[in-house]
């Protein structure tokens, strides 16, 4: 399933520096070098609040993302912008680029872990580590060495009752690129079908 909003704050935000997306909150959180400053959720984009923006986004009425942890709900910083706001999409532009200036200010000194797990990479759940593994790629640094098209491959063939779909093999294309299927270009994901 394509997702729209996505793609287009991906693309929109490429101007902030290398961005990239994965799973988070039951939506996707949007980094930029490696900062995560926006959220998209049931496509709409939520942009993170702190301690400047935060009054400015509750007066005009914007509504912070709430999801379900355990059986309780959890309110995050991040609020939802108004679909009306993407006919200007400058606004948004500078509206997520000082949340990402903020954010970056706010970042401990500490270096974020990069995914040790398949599952953690972006697109991948805990189902595809699984097939990964049983197609004997174990490891984060396996999948990169292979490339996508190989393990997928690999899956097919450790998997002959079943034939997993194309956006299986796009996903783990995203996953080594760190960013959301939906946003590789359809020229690629042509190419790589080709050459299954």
């Amino acid at each position: 399933m394509d997702k729209p909003t996505l793609r287009d704050s991906m693309r929109l935000f490429e101007q902030l520096g290398r961005v990239k997306s994965r799973s988070m909150f039951g939506g996707f959180g949007i980094f930029v070098n490696d900062i995560m400053f926006a959220l998209v959720v049931q496509d709409k984009l939520h942009i993170r609040a702190d301690s400047h923006s935060l009054e400015t986004f509750k007066a005009k009425g914007f509504e912070p993302y709430v999801y379900t942890k355990r059986g309780f709900p959890v309110v995050t910083k991040y609020f939802a912008l108004p679909d009306d706001y993407w006919d200007d999409v400058n606004t948004i532009l500078n509206i997520a680029k000082q949340a990402y200036l903020n954010a970056k200010d706010e970042k401990t000194t500490h270096v974020e872990a990069k995914p040790q797990r398949l599952k953690d990479l972006p697109n991948l759940r805990l189902a595809t580590e699984r097939m990964l593994r049983k197609a004997g790629i174990n490891s984060v640094e396996e999948l990169h060495q292979r490339g996508s098209l190989s393990a997928y491959k690999a899956i097919l063939s450790s998997h002959p009752s079943t034939q997993p779909p194309l956006e299986l093999l796009w996903a783990l294309e995203g996953a080594i690129e760190g960013k959301h299927w939906s946003v590789i270009s359809q020229a690629r994901r042509d190419e790589l079908a080709r050459q299954i």
